[in-house]
């Protein structure tokens, strides 16, 4: 044991580092797409025809998006992300796939989670002559905070998934030092360890959320 923490130890926290590194800047940034487009795939549901039309054509973009495997698609995109931030590997090279590939996942979350809000309390608010955009984000969003939350939560264990598959191109992390040196060179016991460690991550997550979740509904 005292010789594999001598050996590897540096190398997992570097690598753990690198993991939350890629999971903490994606998210931020999905969040920033994913909450406005979810509200517009909800607010777009209904109304006049322009509307509807807004509606379906969000609606197949994200299937679109959705429906392509996230190592297709990270594949997919290297020149588009050579083109815009100068790499393909390393940290800075997987956000752009991993940004694009969480943020209509997540605006999907956040649109289930704000359909679920009692149509009732929101005709009492427009009954009232409150605002629409003071209704979403003061009545819906804050209605839908816990299940939102939940669906965060989701998205980043999902999160936690793709960058283990982003290591294929260089972009560290725990996947990339699961796969370089668990299967290509053949070391079980760093394979083993990313596995414990990234079962400790993704429980520590969830519980959090969860916990987050809770409080949300007290409030």
């Amino acid at each position: 044991m005292a010789e594999f923490i001598d050996r590897w130890g540096t190398t997992i926290v570097d690598e753990t580092f690198a993991t939350f590194q890629m999971v903490t800047i994606s998210l931020f940034f999905s969040i920033l797409i994913g909450l406005p487009l979810g509200v517009l795939l909800v607010i777009s549901r209904t109304g006049d025809k322009r509307n509807i039309w807004l509606y379906r054509v969000l609606n197949v973009i994200i299937n679109t998006i959705r429906s392509v495997p996230f190592i297709i698609l990270l594949f997919a995109l290297l020149p588009f992300t050579r083109l815009i931030v100068g790499t393909s590997i390393g940290v800075r090279g997987v956000i752009i796939p991993l940004v694009i590939y969480t943020a209509p996942y997540l605006a999907r979350l956040i649109e289930s989670s704000l359909l679920e809000v009692d149509q009732g309390v929101i005709e009492a608010y427009q009954a009232m002559g409150i605002k629409p955009l003071s209704i979403i984000w003061h009545v819906m969003i804050r209605e839908a905070k816990p299940s939102i939350i939940l669906g965060i939560t989701i998205a980043v264990i999902g999160l936690i998934g793709a960058t283990a598959m982003a290591g294929l191109v260089g972009a560290g992390g725990l996947g990339d030092l699961a796969y370089r040196f668990g299967h290509v060179r053949y070391q079980p016991d760093v394979m083993y360890v990313t596995i414990v460690i990234l079962i400790i991550i993704i429980q520590a997550i969830q519980s959090f959320g969860n916990i987050l979740s809770q409080k949300a509904k007290k409030d």
